[in-house]
């Protein structure tokens, strides 16, 4: 039996899934909450990158689930106390498993049958030769390499119509809820779908789904035989690497974000409001902070903390518990060094908000300041910090991979595309270059990034007030 892990980082995780469902369900029942994001979700645009980031949350939330696998007692010992292997795995581990127990020597490159590097051998004559060895799983099972691409294609075309078939079903289910919530036939449902004339742009996400499914489906029939990023340095998948480093950038985007929003909102409302004294004191605390080089002092919290961790090796019982204290304390070294800018806006917005009749008639009325700055300017604010969320998100993602690069972001020993850009550096200069980790990495982050910055700016042009319905 298996015995569940909970890291610091997976607890935080649920907490923010069951923090957004219950926002989702009070905001269901209150019209001024629920129609902004309905407008969202009514542009093609934002409708899209809202499915595309609902893959990566998906696959980040399989990765949040772990556990630790029973050893087997020696055959000598059948009734001995049951031990649990120290490697910490996830869902997103045996969902993947695959690709991710068929390591081969080192380098191969993408669909490839045979070893990147070559090794001596002796032939049956006895003379030494160099050559490219055959690899143990990738296109093991093809009895004649020539015919790899016409494998390669067959199973492509086996990947597309799997895709074809659950995408069929998906829009029937699709028609026959909608045919019974609105009482029209499916096949007028599928017309106006068709032709965009429905409120929603249906036609855009099945499109978009169809998209998704080909290459999961893809994926799923050719990467059991084939290493379809190839392999690195000691031999393990890229795919499966770039696939575990999604739920680190989701992390590093999101976790960030939470723990510097309380600082960003408290201090940014009391300047605002309060002025005098206090707005000194605020601006000062952040004209400070960011005079401070940011990468340098994140850099010697993070050794810091790496002191601590290497002279109390007691206090980890695995070595994914010592690397998720790293991940959760660059969370909040992030956000601590993020909060300023939000600080900002905030303080800005908050000035022109206390000169307002509403606020003014709220003084003269005896209202305490902190019931003033709760009910009637922090709700007129969260325009800004919903923006500023959104906007922020990629540039957080991209941060942990600049970080990774220079050595004191994640722990080493984690998936993330920050440590596999690091690693590339080097596999970048061999001649011949090893190319595809750093492809791999680009292409996931571009997607996630991409697709973040999309829907920031729906969100952008739907909550901002100054620029209207667009």
């Amino acid at each position: 039996m298996m015995l569940p892990v909970i890291l610091w980082t997976d607890q935080l995780v649920f907490v923010l899934v069951a923090i957004v469902t219950l926002l989702a369900f009070y905001a269901r029942n209150r019209p001024h909450l629920r129609a902004p994001w309905r407008a969202v979700l009514e542009r093609p645009m934002g409708a899209v990158t809202l499915l595309v980031l609902g893959v990566y949350v998906a696959i980040a939330l399989l990765d949040s689930l772990h556990f630790r696998l029973p050893v087997k007692p020696a055959p000598d010992a059948p009734n001995q106390e049951t031990h649990y292997s120290v490697d910490v795995q996830s869902v997103l581990d045996l969902v993947l498993t695959p690709i991710r127990a068929h390591d081969e020597k080192t380098y191969s490159a993408p669909f490839a049958t045979r070893l990147f590097v070559q090794e001596s051998t002796v032939d049956a004559d006895g003379n030494e030769r160099r050559v490219y060895p055959r690899l143990q799983y990738g296109g093991a099972h093809l009895d004649d390499e020539s015919a790899r691409w016409s494998d390669i294609g067959r199973r492509t075309g086996e990947g597309m119509l799997y895709a074809g078939a659950i995408w069929v079903v998906a829009v029937l289910l699709l028609l026959l809820v909608l045919a019974r919530r609105w009482a029209r036939g499916p096949g007028e449902i599928f017309s106006d779908m068709s032709s965009g004339r429905l409120r929603h742009p249906w036609r855009s996400v099945l499109v978009t789904l169809f998209l998704l499914l080909a290459v999961i489906a893809m994926l799923a029939e050719l990467a059991p035989y084939y290493h379809v990023f190839g392999t690195d340095k000691v031999g393990q998948d890229v795919l499966f690497q770039a696939l575990k480093s999604i739920r680190t950038a989701l992390l590093i985007g999101t976790l960030t974000t939470l723990i510097m929003l309380p600082f960003a909102i408290l201090m940014g409302i009391m300047a605002g409001y309060l002025r005098g004294i206090v707005d000194d004191l605020i601006q000062y605390l952040y004209t400070t902070l960011n005079s401070i080089p940011g990468v340098l002092l994140i850099a010697s919290a993070i050794l810091l903390l790496q002191v601590y961790i290497d002279g109390h090796p007691e206090m980890f019982d695995t070595d994914a518990a010592r690397a998720d204290l790293r991940l959760l304390f660059l969370c909040m070294i992030l956000g601590v060094t993020n909060w300023t800018g939000l600080c900002r806006l905030l303080r800005g917005e908050t000035l022109k908000l206390s000169s307002l009749s509403y606020v003014e008639a709220a003084v003269a009325f005896g209202v305490r300041p902190a019931r003033i700055m709760l009910r009637h300017l922090l709700p007129n604010v969260m325009h800004i910090v919903l923006i500023s969320v959104v906007l922020d998100f990629s540039g957080l993602v991209l941060a942990e991979a600049v970080l990774s690069y220079v050595g004191v972001g994640v722990d080493p020993n984690m998936y993330s595309w920050g440590n596999m850009i690091n690693s590339a550096r080097l596999e970048m200069a061999r001649e011949p270059m090893v190319w595809w980790s750093l492809a791999a990495a680009f292409v996931l982050m571009f997607a996630l990034v991409l697709a973040a910055n999309l829907f920031s700016d729906v969100v952008r042009d739907v909550f901002d007030p100054r620029r209207g319905k667009g």
